[in-house]
């Protein structure tokens, strides 16, 4: 229903993940029972959650450790990882500035032109070590280096921006990136995104993506929503993405996964994101406090380095847990954060869904008190949903 925000503007009410619960249905089943499982394009993982393309969160270590747990890393191939041959000394020093020394000292890291070689040796690394190479892109990123992409065969690319479409105008002089041709030419799923709306999320599609990235500014280190104010809130932006890929498959029987992209924390925010349509989640601050991130206890949002208007920050995530007590388990913290696998394979056996696909059939009700709702006790001493 639209809302009259003044005369002459209307508006529609989104919803995001924490204003919504899941509904339990008429049966119940055993966690080992249920089914995780999804695909993009010819690349099938046992988990449906994916490290972001952030120089905080994904390096080669990460991404190889990733790949062999079943579920999937991508490299940031604009980042810290291309431009520098060693960056473990990079990126402690990024972790050592204060935070009114950060900005300038992240655009001036990042003014150091992008390796080709170094590219080529970062996917290298990454496959000879039995991983899967994941890599990401921006659309300006794609039309410079794609074939140095392809040339190494990388496994999966993410053409990625704060908002990709495919009627971008640029100026005469800019030859934009033409989505539906890179998408046929590499050997690899290309996975397109951000968007957040039906219709754009249908022209991608249409383009050829593998999948689609759905979220604009959720993120916990992006401020694109208060820079630029734009963005819809993922609850809200998952489902209207999700009816576009159905209404994608039923004309052309060709099935592409929705990823929800920023803002999922915990394991009951995945859930909830899977069962407003998403066939799989991409996440950032939660692999970033692991003891095997590259940030070093902080997460640094994409947009950062921008030498004109940075639209992200650098917050400090700490480190709570392994890469393994965070994705698998067993979990040592109360809060959510840990076990996301276990916290995913819980809630759809306590909601009667066997697979990702009857995940997303569950009931979804408006639940603003969901978070709040008899926690004073955890509220008051900061523990499990409180802190």
């Amino acid at each position: 229903m639209d809302i009259q925000i003044g005369r002459g503007k209307m508006a529609r009410r989104a919803y995001g993940i924490d204003e919504i619960a899941l509904v339990p249905g008429n049966r119940t089943l055993d966690p080992s029972l249920t089914d995780t499982k999804w695909r993009i394009g010819n690349i099938e993982r046992e988990i449906p959650i994916i490290a972001s393309a952030m120089d905080s969160v994904v390096d080669v270590s990460m991404a190889v450790r990733l790949s062999q747990l079943g579920a999937l890393g991508v490299l940031n191939l604009e980042g810290i990882q291309t431009r520098y041959a060693e960056p473990k000394s990079i990126l402690e020093r990024i972790a050592s500035v204060g935070k009114d020394e950060f900005v300038p000292l992240m655009q001036e890291l990042y003014a150091e032109p992008i390796k080709p070689e170094l590219i080529e040796l970062r996917i290298s690394e990454i496959k000879q070590q039995g991983g899967i190479a994941a890599v990401s892109l921006t659309p300006a990123g794609a039309s410079k280096f794609g074939d140095t992409v392809a040339k190494a065969q990388a496994d999966m690319v993410f053409v990625q921006a704060t908002v990709v479409s495919t009627a971008h105008l640029s100026p005469e002089s800019v030859l934009p990136l033409d989505l539906a041709e890179f998408c046929q030419k590499m050997p690899m799923p290309v996975v397109l995104g951000n968007c957040v709306t039906y219709e754009v999320s249908l022209n991608l599609m249409k383009a050829g993506a593998a999948a689609i990235l759905v979220g604009i500014g959720p993120g916990a280190a992006c401020t694109s929503r208060g820079v630029l104010g734009v963005g819809i809130p993922q609850a809200t932006a998952v489902a209207d993405c999700a009816a576009a890929r159905d209404d994608f498959y039923q004309e052309t029987g060709s099935y592409v996964p929705v990823i929800a992209d920023g803002g999922l924390i915990t394991g009951g925010d995945i859930c909830k994101c899977i069962a407003c349509g998403a066939d799989g989640v991409m996440i950032g601050s939660p692999f970033a406090r692991t003891a095997q991130a590259p940030g070093n206890g902080y997460h640094w949002g994409m947009a950062t380095p921008s030498p004109i208007l940075p639209r992200g920050t650098r917050i400090q995530v700490g480190n709570t847990g392994t890469l393994e007590q965070i994705l698998t388990g067993p979990a040592g913290l109360d809060d959510g954060t840990h076990n996301l696998l276990g916290a995913l394979k819980t809630s759809m056996s306590t909601l009667g869904a066997k697979n990702i696909k009857e995940m997303q059939q569950v009931e979804v009700v408006i639940a603003p008190s969901l978070l709040t709702e008899g926690k004073l006790y955890q509220k008051a001493q900061r523990l499990g949903m409180g802190k």
